[in-house]
């Protein structure tokens, strides 16, 4: 049974930092591309960052220099490390797993809510 579980988030003042982490089981983690994506309030979900068995990756141009996406293979997991954060980040963060080879093979989290706010 593949399990992503995200955790870290929560209430973050305006310029402050977060450090997303999934915790992913029941899949062949190396052969996964790992994403992060966010759905605010009233709004579709949408990419913010990627990242390959690789390391490559892949940002949303809205959270470039802020934020940054990192993989430890070895835990099978995936982080997201955001800084400067602004009040429009606010919203839940979502782990994605997508395999490499088959598209189809796509897994998601339940998500950990980010509320940046003064």
């Amino acid at each position: 049974q593949v399990q992503l579980v995200e955790s870290g988030g929560g209430l973050v003042q305006p310029g402050g930092s977060l450090r997303l982490s999934c915790a992913a089981s029941g899949v062949i983690f190396r052969r996964y591309v790992m994403g992060w994506y966010r759905q605010a309030q009233g709004t579709e979900r949408e990419l913010v960052a990627t990242i390959t068995d690789g390391g490559s990756t892949n940002y949303a141009d809205f959270v470039k220099g802020r934020f940054t996406i990192s993989r430890d293979n070895a835990k099978n997991t995936v982080y997201l490390q955001m800084n400067n954060l602004i009040p429009e980040d606010t919203a839940e963060y979502y782990c994605n797993a997508k395999h490499s080879s088959f598209g189809a093979m796509e897994y998601w989290g339940k998500g950990t809510p980010v509320t940046v706010s003064s």
